[in-house]
């Protein structure tokens, strides 16, 4: 079990909470001994410490643990780089729902806990377009939300792999197409390479005709 929820060495902050919601941190219950056997988790002793001070689920023992060690949002920065697929993209778009989680009300009882019911707010969804290629984000800047309510980052994540299924459908038809034109191409030349072949064989012929000609012809 520790192995699920353990930070990796060079993880990032976010990158490791969102892994530990999806490992079912949010169902296993702990007491503050509990905690202790688990060891490090974060690799940080000021976030273990505040993990152990409370019986309640793991999931809510780490968010409010990482705020009270990073208390201003900026000092917790979600994976850098570039993201080159669709599937990273939308693994980028999960942990900037969880690095807005760290940072909700902790007095509000009734906040969200699952990231992928977070809104996408727009902030939000500029970072990840200009995280991205210019592949990419030249198509996913003109999108926008019809409603005045954002959507939930897991309706974003499902429009996304529409997207990349409308794009690789239209590649494939592209591709296919192309395959069938250079198929088609590939007919066209052995047809004509019999014709061109007599065509070069009679152009022979004449030729030595000619030839034999010239030999016997005497002034």
């Amino acid at each position: 079990m520790t192995k699920d929820f353990s930070r990796l060495p060079g993880e990032h902050i976010i990158t490791w909470l969102l892994r530990c919601w999806d490992n079912g941190a949010s169902s296993l219950e702990l007491e503050g001994r509990e905690a202790k056997q688990l060891g490090s988790l974060s690799r940080e002793g000021g976030i273990d410490k505040v993990i152990e001070k409370k019986a309640q689920a793991l999931w809510r023992q780490l968010l409010p643990s990482v705020r009270e060690r990073y208390p201003f949002k900026e000092d917790v920065i979600c994976r850098p780089g570039k993201w080159t697929t669709m599937e990273r993209g939308i693994q980028y778009l999960r942990e900037l729902a969880v690095q807005e989680m760290v940072y909700y009300d902790p007095d509000n009882v009734q906040l969200l806990t699952d990231p992928d019911e977070v809104q996408c707010t727009r902030p939000m969804w500029r970072k990840f377009v200009r995280s991205t290629l210019s592949s990419y984000a030249n198509s996913l800047a003109v999108i926008d939300w019809k409603s005045e309510e954002a959507p939930t980052v897991d309706e974003v994540a499902g429009r996304l792999r529409q997207y990349e299924e409308s794009l690789s459908s239209s590649l494939i038809s592209a591709v296919e197409k192309l395959s069938q034109e250079f198929q088609q191409f590939r007919e066209d030349m052995s047809y004509s390479l019999p014709v061109q072949t007599s065509i070069s064989a009679i152009r022979s012929k004449r030729s030595s005709g000619q030839k034999r000609g010239y030999r016997g012809y005497k002034p």
